[in-house]
């Protein structure tokens, strides 16, 4: 009798540990919402503050796109747009916050195709660094 006992006690325990193990692991899995003027340089505001904290523009071997300042990205030519894929796609994912926050200071805005995968990169890495 007193087996049975013990067996349905570690049955419990083990269904409550269980239970709390799964709730914390579903807490750290939220899913982060990025607000659609986001300019993706939130991951870089977390890993290097300085970046963030001044105005210090720096350069990805994109000095060239400087020339792209103040127009709207719908106004973008197949070229232009094709100078700005060409940049991005030569990043690695961890250089994307600091490219999307030197666009920014630059003045320079992302076409909606790119801006929208530049910040899915950025989401992922946010993921990533935050387990």
């Amino acid at each position: 009798m007193w087996i049975f006992i013990f067996g349905i006690g570690i049955l419990l325990v083990t269904g409550v540990v269980a239970f709390v193990l799964t709730k914390m692991q579903k807490k750290g899995e939220e899913d982060i919402e990025i607000p659609s003027d986001c300019c993706g340089a939130h991951a870089v505001c977390e890993r290097d503050r300085l970046l963030v904290s001044t105005n210090e523009i720096i350069y990805f071997d994109d000095e060239e796109l400087d020339a792209l300042s103040g127009i709207d990205a719908v106004n973008y030519t197949s070229q232009q747009i094709k100078e700005i894929s060409e940049v991005f796609y030569s990043l690695r994912e961890s250089d994307v916050a600091g490219w999307l926050r030197s666009l920014q200071l630059r003045n320079i805005e992302l076409p909606e195709s790119i801006k929208e995968e530049a910040l899915l990169v950025v989401s992922e890495r946010r993921r990533i660094e935050a387990f």
